[in-house]
C-alpha cells in the first residue's frame, strides 16, 4: 500500500516538474543552434494538452468579459437615446401647444380687428362647476382694465361675463350657469326673447310667442339691452322647439356658440361702443 502511494506522489511530482520546465522553456527564449532535442520534444508534447487548454480558457473568459463590457456599453447608449428622444417627443409635444395655442389667439385677435373691440385677451386657469353653478377664473384682472360686468366672449360667441374681479384673476359667470340671463333677439325676424342658463350644457330661450315662427337652426344675437352684453353678439342656436297646446310662449333649447369644453383664451371686451347687427 506505501509503494502505491510513494508511487503516486512521485507521478505528481514528475508532471508537476514537466509543467514548470515547461512555462520555463516559454517564458525565457533560450537560443539553440540547432534542432530541439528528444528531451525538448517530449517535453513539449507531454505538455502541449495543458498550454492548449489553458489558452482556450483565458481566451473565453477574455472573450466573455468583452462580450459584457459591449453590452454594458450598448445599453448605456440604449438609455441615453431613450432619453434624447424623450426630451424631443416632450419639445415636439410643446411646439405642438404653442401652434395651437397662437392660432386660438390669432382667431381672436382677428375677430376683435373686424368688430374694431376694445378688449383684453385673457386665458382661462379654472373652473368651478356644481349643479347649477358654471364658472371659469381668467388670468387677467383689474390691473388689466377688468371690472365687473363686463362680456366674456371668443370668436364663436358669447361666454359670459365678469361677476368678479381681482388684482391679477377674474371670475366669470358663463351663460349656461343657472343665475345667467341674456336678452336676445332671433337674428331673421329680431323677435325677443331671454336666454337663461340651466346649469347644464345647453340654455333655454323664454318668453317666446307661441305664434312666432321659430326654426330648428335660428341664430341668437345679443339685443344689447341689459347693460351687459352689446348688440349683435351670437349666443347660440336653436336646436329644439316644444309648442305646447296651452300657453302664451314656446318652450326653445338654445346651443351656446361657445365651446365650454375646449374653452382655453377669451376676450374680455372693455368697451361697450361697438357695431351693431
Amino acid at each position: 500500500m506505501w509503494r502505491k502511494k510513494l508511487s503516486g506522489r512521485k507521478n505528481i511530482i514528475i508532471l508537476v516538474s514537466l509543467v514548470l520546465v515547461s512555462f520555463a522553456l516559454v517564458t525565457f527564449d533560450i537560443r539553440r543552434s540547432q534542432s530541439p532535442t528528444i528531451f525538448e520534444t517530449a517535453l513539449m508534447w507531454l505538455v502541449s494538452p495543458i498550454q492548449n487548454l489553458i489558452t482556450h480558457t483565458l481566451d473565453s473568459v477574455g472573450d466573455a468579459v468583452d462580450h459584457y463590457l459591449l453590452a454594458a456599453e450598448v445599453s448605456k447608449e440604449n438609455e441615453k437615446l431613450k432619453k434624447e428622444i424623450d426630451k424631443l417627443i416632450r419639445q415636439n409635444n410643446e411646439l405642438r401647444e404653442e401652434l395651437r395655442q397662437k392660432s386660438r389667439v390669432d382667431d381672436l385677435m382677428r375677430y376683435q380687428e373686424e368688430r374694431q373691440l376694445k378688449s383684453v385677451v385673457a386665458r382661462v386657469v379654472g373652473r368651478d362647476a356644481t349643479q347649477w353653478a358654471r364658472v371659469v377664473y381668467i388670468n387677467k384682472g383689474t390691473q388689466d382694465g377688468i371690472k365687473e360686468n363686463l362680456p366674456v366672449v371668443t370668436s364663436t360667441g358669447v361666454v359670459g361675463h365678469v361677476i368678479q374681479a381681482g388684482l391679477n384673476t377674474s371670475k366669470v359667470m358663463l351663460v349656461v350657469d343657472g343665475r345667467s340671463s341674456v336678452d336676445t333677439l332671433f337674428s331673421h325676424d329680431r323677435i325677443s326673447g331671454i336666454v337663461v342658463g340651466t346649469g347644464m350644457e345647453f340654455c333655454e330661450m323664454k318668453y317666446v310667442p307661441i305664434t312666432a315662427e321659430v326654426n330648428v337652426g335660428d341664430q341668437i344675437i345679443s339685443s344689447g339691452l341689459g347693460g351687459v352684453y352689446p348688440k349683435g353678439l351670437v349666443v347660440g342656436t336653436v336646436i329644439s322647439i316644444t309648442k305646447a297646446t296651452q300657453g302664451l310662449f314656446q318652450e326653445i333649447t338654445i346651443a351656446p356658440s361657445a365651446d365650454f369644453g375646449r374653452l382655453e383664451e377669451v376676450l374680455v371686451l372693455l368697451s361697450s361702443d361697438k357695431p351693431q347687427t
